[in-house]
């Protein structure tokens, strides 16, 4: 298959030399932009460089209740972790649109255009996506009985650089 004027084979780049046109080996340790996935505490914010990352595995990792992997220009991605019997807290973000998708666990879902009227009241599942225009209310609520583990972008972004909350504020 050729791509951008270079062949790829079927075969791992680890077997080939180093290339100065080719990035690192992504195990190698000095390699800034792997994700370390067998250390959750060094987990940070790579945004506004090239990042490749298993999402799924980063979301089920994820110990702290909110934490941005990723802040760029125009996106930021962060990773959620709701106890049981937490939430997210009522919000609404009024000139960024959202998109919250879980990985584990059990919510309950309300948007609307006020605090206290919502058009959708619904459970989510893994594997569900909630989409968030600007301005909406919205709140996720864990109604399982284990932690809700989820993924939430943005855009434009909405949370500084670097932000880490252990625990919700």
């Amino acid at each position: 298959m050729y791509y951008n004027g270079y062949y790829y084979a079927q075969t791992p780049m680890q077997q080939y030399p180093y290339h100065p046109m080719m990035p690192q080996h992504p195990m190698q340790p000095n390699n800034p932009w792997h994700w370390p996935h067998d250390d959750s505490t060094s987990m940070r914010d790579y945004g506004r460089h090239p990042y490749v990352v298993n999402l799924r595995n980063a979301t089920i990792q994820n110990q702290a209740f909110r934490r941005a992997i990723w802040t760029g220009k125009h996106l930021q991605t962060t990773l959620m972790n709701i106890r049981v019997g937490e939430d997210i807290g009522m919000e609404r973000h009024p000139a960024t649109d959202q998109l919250l998708y879980i990985e584990e666990g059990q919510g309950f879902v309300r948007i609307g255009d006020r605090r206290d009227y919502f058009e959708v009241e619904r459970a989510v599942n893994a594997g569900d996506a909630i989409f968030v225009p600007a301005g909406k209310w919205h709140n996720v609520i864990n109604i399982g009985r284990q932690p809700l583990k989820l993924f939430s972008i943005y855009a434009p972004p909405d949370h500084p650089f670097g932000t880490v909350e252990k625990r919700k504020k």
